[in-house]
């Protein structure tokens, strides 16, 4: 059962005797922090990988992705037995990848499966390379880095608006210098709009409710949007600043661990899928989806037609998505810096979605430890 936790109530870190503006978040960005492995973490989106082997690297650990001869993907340790180089480097031979330096061959269990110069009196190499479980969803390429055995129970993050005919897609990638803590306070923090300017899609946020558990954490707030999709000429509005007008709609943003999810009253849902890569380095993919639900008579077009406008509209926020984006990075990786020039300097926070964030990421690291 979610613990429902109202503005005006305590948070489950705030004494009686506590302001809101005493609150202190504690500090996680240091080297002991790491991640809970027993998610399903975004890697790569589908297109990126073709016929050629694609190099990733999740919280530290190298790995190759490539696809077999059935285009099913496999993913294994991205280092040959042979001599330690990078298989990511090499080629895909049917089922096999092909190490670049000496032809050795792997197979998606991590196998040594050929070695070009075996001789018959020489057997392969018994040791294996770690494989990952991995799925192809959604567009994204998803890989479980913890307990194999676990990888069935939590199942990856859904996007069914991914492939609905009724949906429009924007995706922007966020490499950033930074511990992923810094962009997951970012995206639940819907108070720094006077960063972005022109680029912002709502007005005069206010934390209405909490709630928190050991899973996620559920912000909502009421804000004033800038766009409302209810018109055929609508999605212009992502064009042309002046169409806008501000009315109110609920803002909701949860951090649903390790990801992050957020709507804005019926029309525009966002996503966050994330991939930390080490102490102070985050890759992710923020997805935008424009909603044309509002159209009655949508539905009563022909499929063939439906796919044409998703497809040929994708993209369609792209200039809003990046400019959020380069802002965002620009203050989170100036917060990694202050943070590792002065790690003992305490920061003041006033919005108490952060510290919960705060909280429920050492609950997972401490939680992937047992």
């Amino acid at each position: 059962m979610q613990q429902s936790v109202p503005s005006s109530s305590q948070s489950p870190s705030q004494s009686p005797s506590q302001s809101p503006a005493q609150i202190q978040p504690e500090s996680l960005r240091s080297e002991r922090w790491g991640i809970n492995l027993n998610h399903w973490y975004v890697v790569a989106r589908s297109l990126e990988l073709q016929a050629e082997p694609l190099g990733v690297t999740l919280w530290q650990q190298a790995i190759v992705l490539f696809r077999d001869a059935a285009g099913q993907i496999q993913a294994i340790e991205d280092r040959c037995l042979h001599r330690q180089v990078k298989l990511s480097h090499g080629k895909v031979v049917g089922d096999q990848i092909e190490c670049s330096y000496h032809g050795w061959c792997f197979d998606g269990s991590g196998a040594c499966a050929a070695v070009p110069y075996l001789n018959e009196r020489q057997k392969l190499p018994s040791a294996k390379l770690r494989s990952y479980p991995v799925r192809e969803q959604d567009g994204f390429v998803w890989l479980f880095p913890g307990d194999a055995a676990q990888a069935n129970s939590a199942p990856p993050l859904g996007l069914p608006e991914w492939d609905h005919l009724n949906y429009i897609a924007t995706v922007s990638l966020i490499d950033c210098q930074a511990h992923y803590s810094f962009l997951m306070e970012n995206l639940m923090d819907m108070y720094h709009g006077h960063l972005h300017q022109d680029y912002q899609a709502w007005a005069d946020p206010v934390l209405q409710d909490l709630e928190e558990t050991p899973q996620r954490v559920d912000a909502h707030y009421q804000a004033q949007s800038y766009y409302k999709i209810d018109k055929i000429w609508s999605i212009s509005q992502l064009f042309f600043p002046a169409l806008r007008r501000l009315h109110p709609e609920p803002l909701d943003v949860s951090y649903i661990y390790p990801h992050w999810v957020a709507t804005l009253g019926q029309d525009f849902k966002i996503c966050c899928l994330v991939c930390p890569i080490s102490e102070t380095a985050t890759r992710a993919y923020l997805i935008h989806f424009t909603s044309l639900n509002a159209f009655d008579n949508l539905h009563k077009l022909p499929i063939s037609f439906r796919r044409f406008l998703k497809n040929r509209l994708f993209g369609s926020a792209q200039r809003i998505l990046d400019g959020l984006v380069e802002q965002d990075m620009l203050m989170i990786e100036e917060e990694q810096q202050a943070y590792l020039q002065n790690p003992q300097r305490q920061s003041h926070e006033l919005n108490r979605a952060i510290t919960s964030v705060q909280r429920l990421i050492r609950q997972q690291v401490q939680q992937g430890k047992l």
